[in-house]
């Protein structure tokens, strides 16, 4: 069942995904070589706290996951492609990072992912990370009340696939509300005008993900969150929280 947020609800989810937002934000400036990914996950563990927000990623544990998650980010690095538990590893000049990020304020949730490379990028990871953001804005541009949930899946696998990239076939968006996950879910790759139709109060985080060898392979790492590139290729995340409204999409964590 897909929940029409009223326009009072976006606001208050705006509040959360503004959260989400300043985390992203700050752990990204914290990431350098030399620090840990547990030392990033503190710090959005205190953007949080300042806000008085909680985390719907601690402790959360669907259906695949044979553990609870421990953290309060994702942090994915090199060939991990989503859900990567934060360890010791202290981060290498060169390395990919993609860093997902939730928040729970007000009793609504807010969810967004970023990639990035710390030290000297490769030229090959800054196009990946492009063409994952331009995949974004693609989604989000077709966002819009009138079009259907094959209209953004459509658009993310285009830019995905013209760009020759893999994209994950049982992963990708969702809805989102007081629970960070609801339906509908959104995939990175669709026909046009096809699925559910978009109304106004509809509100979705939409995520491409990408690897960079151009094959849909991908396997779980034995810690039973991470999953990798099957070829050892890098992959990179995009996401935003996105409100459909007559307006217009309106991105809730636009940081």
């Amino acid at each position: 069942m897909v929940e029409l947020k009223t326009d009072t609800s976006i606001e208050a989810m705006h509040e959360a995904g503004q959260v989400v937002g300043r985390a992203l934000t700050a752990v990204q400036k914290a990431a350098d070589v030399g620090v840990s990914l547990l030392e990033l996950d503190e710090v959005a563990r205190g953007v949080l706290r300042e806000a008085g927000a909680s985390s719907p990623f601690l402790g959360y544990r669907p259906s695949f996951a044979t553990t609870p998650f421990p953290a309060v980010i994702c942090a994915s690095v090199n060939d991990a492609i989503v859900h990567g538990i934060p360890t010791g590893y202290r981060l290498r000049d060169g390395d990919l990072v993609s860093i997902d990020c939730g928040a729970q304020l007000g009793g609504w949730a807010g969810d967004s992912a970023i990639s990035f490379t710390v030290g000297r990028p490769r030229p090959a990871d800054v196009r990946l990370i492009e063409t994952a953001e331009q995949a974004l804005a693609a989604g989000i541009a077709a966002a819009v009340v009138g079009n259907r949930i094959g209209d953004i899946a459509h658009a993310i696998g285009k830019v995905c696939r013209d760009g020759g990239y893999g994209i994950m076939d049982d992963f990708g968006g969702h809805g989102i509300g007081r629970r960070m996950h609801e339906d509908p879910p959104v995939p990175n790759e669709g026909r046009p005008g096809r699925g559910l139709a978009l109304r106004h109060g509809m509100v979705l985080a939409i995520e491409p993900m990408l690897i960079a060898g151009g094959t849909d392979e991908y396997h779980a790492a034995p810690d039973g969150w991470t999953l990798k590139t099957n070829d050892g290729s890098r992959a990179a995340h995009t996401e935003h929280t996105v409100a459909i409204t007559d307006a217009g999409p309106r991105v809730l964590t636009a940081r």
